[in-house]
């Protein structure tokens, strides 16, 4: 007959391995939290079987009965769907979050090294940019630029011209559109190969530079393959009669322009507000890297008779990326949700379009909801995946 000393647990037994006990803690956790979100889900359709709301994402194939000023694909209020709004939204906030981000990046990296200038005007110039841009809300820039830069503009009749094709008014810019026809696949396809060769001899002079010590011209090289090649076969096609593309320069009327690509004044506005606001956080994120790197650094490469600029972009820059990449990626993903802010000013994103319009015209709440959030966090990840693999590159590896 057993005792109950016999029957406690013994060292080697499943009850004092950590790795068990901490299996069963994250399975119990898991089953937990499925509970909540289950019944949480079934109150949420048993409410709306009573309220007699519909429910389910059969709407996304109704008509959509609405039009959009700005569309990346054909849309028609007659002919589009919901799920056709849905995705001209989703278009509209990842065009203006990629242009925003490099622009953004370009203007933050100028501004954060020029804090650190040795000349005191231009630190100065941008000490005082950085605080004074990164202190206003965003929503009030949005306004400003819409209402108080854009608005006053003269009417289409009276437009500002800046150039052959090019004209400005209060309906937004006007400029020449390109046309493309079936032979610009050819330019295309030089832009891909430019690319890889590109890529192929950064790989190559970095192999170079290493065993030999010789440096290569790797920009202008990249430059050369990936717009050099493209420009080459446009030509070559040109001249061969099969243009790839056709011109359509805006025409001025009596009383409104004829043909070009229009860019809203919405899009501007919010472009201009995200990119200037956006870029003021980055320049500090840039400046931070930068001292990061010990001074060291910079007295061994003056002392090896690199000059300041090969200074900062061969010895300084690389290594502050490492600090610099984790609280950029933060900035682009602040960059891409703060567009959601182009509701107050008629920029027709994600939000305006789909939980805006067709929230208002189908009442389904919890489905647009689900999916806006969905689409945000999706984005998010995909960014801060990208983001991670960089960081991963530039990292200092220990020996």
């Amino acid at each position: 007959m057993q005792t109950a000393a016999n029957q406690t647990p013994t060292r080697g037994s499943l009850l004092y391995d950590p790795k068990f006990r901490g299996a069963v803690y994250q399975v119990a956790l898991i089953a937990i939290i499925a509970f909540v979100f289950y019944e949480a889900a079934s109150n949420a359709v048993e409410n709306l079987r009573r309220a007699r709301i519909a429910s389910g994402f059969g709407f996304l194939e109704n008509t959509a009965g609405f039009d959009i000023n700005q569309a990346l694909i054909n849309f028609s209020a007659a002919g589009s769907t919901y799920g056709d709004a849905f995705i001209v939204g989703l278009l509209n906030t990842l065009l203006v979050a990629a242009i925003g981000i490099v622009f953004a990046t370009i203007l933050g990296f100028t501004i954060g090294v020029a804090r650190l200038s040795r000349n005191w005007i231009v630190a100065k110039v941008a000490m005082v940019y950085v605080e004074i841009v990164r202190n206003i809300p965003l929503l009030l820039q949005l306004l400003f630029w819409y209402h108080a830069v854009l608005a006053p503009l003269p009417q289409p009749r009276n437009s500002i011209q800046m150039g052959a094709g090019f004209f400005l008014n209060a309906r937004g810019l006007y400029l020449p559109k390109l046309i493309f026809e079936s032979s610009a696949w050819y330019v295309l396809g030089a832009m891909v190969i430019g690319g890889v060769a590109a890529f192929l001899f950064r790989r190559w002079a970095k192999e170079q530079q290493q065993r030999t010590g010789r440096q290569y011209p790797i920009g202008l090289m990249t430059l050369a393959l990936i717009i050099g090649l493209p420009v080459i076969t446009w030509i070559v096609l040109s001249a061969a009669g099969a243009h790839p593309a056709t011109v359509d320069v805006p025409i001025k009327g009596t009383f409104n322009l004829t043909g070009g690509l229009q860019v809203f004044p919405e899009f501007v506005a919010l472009l201009l507000g995200l990119v200037i606001y956006t870029a003021a956080f980055i320049a500090e994120v840039v400046r931070a890297g930068i001292l990061a790197v010990s001074r060291g650094q910079t007295e061994a490469a003056s002392a090896l008779g690199l000059t300041p600029g090969q200074t900062l972009r061969l010895v300084v820059i690389p290594q502050a990326m490492r600090v610099i990449i984790p609280p950029l990626t933060s900035q682009y993903l602040n960059l891409t949700k703060n567009s959601s802010l182009a509701v107050a000013i008629g920029y027709p994103d994600l939000v305006q379009v789909f939980m805006g319009t067709v929230l208002n015209q189908t009442g389904q709440a919890i489905e647009v909801v689900v999916i806006t959030m969905a689409v945000y966090l999706t984005i998010s990840l995909v960014t801060s995946f990208i983001m991670n693999i960089y960081n991963r590159r530039v990292a200092i590896v220990e020996r």
